[in-house]
């Protein structure tokens, strides 16, 4: 089964140094990168928790008061800081891989895993969730809407990894079989 949904895109012989989760929302990158940093005794480095906390407000109340952009920028200085670093997991925001500097710096610093789950899985996963500002409205709608906005996006990660049949204990052993320490 874990060959159906766990492809590796790039073959490198390179050490990684850090784990870096992309996916859209509701792909099981938080729940993920636990697990994976529980296995391997690494920090989880949640970069919307760190935003969050910099800010002093939630990541909803910096899209709404402060606009995405902003929220961009502090997401790539905070990524850019936190890869100075070797031996963490790090879960990205979804929209972190919307910067080919961010796509740089994420490929050269660490094992990038794309998780991605099917519109169904989503939306039952992030269903009720009212800390995703970019879901305002009609949920299933706006998760089609930046599933094709970004259906290209999480293509530069060496693997990826189709988390919508799977548990968070089942993708572990998909993604530690490819990161080299």
């Amino acid at each position: 089964m874990l060959k159906e949904v766990c492809i590796l895109h790039q073959e490198s012989e390179i050490q990684h140094s850090n784990i870096i989760l992309v996916g859209m929302m509701g792909t099981g990158k938080t729940t993920v990168g636990t697990l994976l940093a529980e296995q391997l005794s690494y920090p989880l480095v949640d970069m919307d928790t760190i935003i969050a906390e910099r800010e002093g407000i939630s990541v909803q109340e910096i899209f709404r008061t402060k606009g995405e952009a902003y929220f961009r920028d502090l997401e790539s200085r905070v990524l850019e800081e936190m890869l100075q670093s070797t031996g963490q997991v790090i879960s990205t925001g979804g929209g972190c891989v919307l910067r080919e500097l961010n796509r740089a710096i994420m490929l050269d610093k660490g094992l990038v895993v794309a998780l991605t789950a099917d519109v169904d899985h989503i939306v039952g996963r992030v269903a009720g969730d009212n800390n995703r500002p970019l879901l305002a409205g009609d949920t299933r709608e706006r998760v089609q809407t930046i599933m094709e906005e970004r259906k290209d996006a999480y293509h530069f990660a060496h693997v990826t990894v189709d988390t919508s049949l799977l548990t968070p204990e089942e993708v572990v052993p998909c993604v530690l079989a490819r990161y080299r320490v």
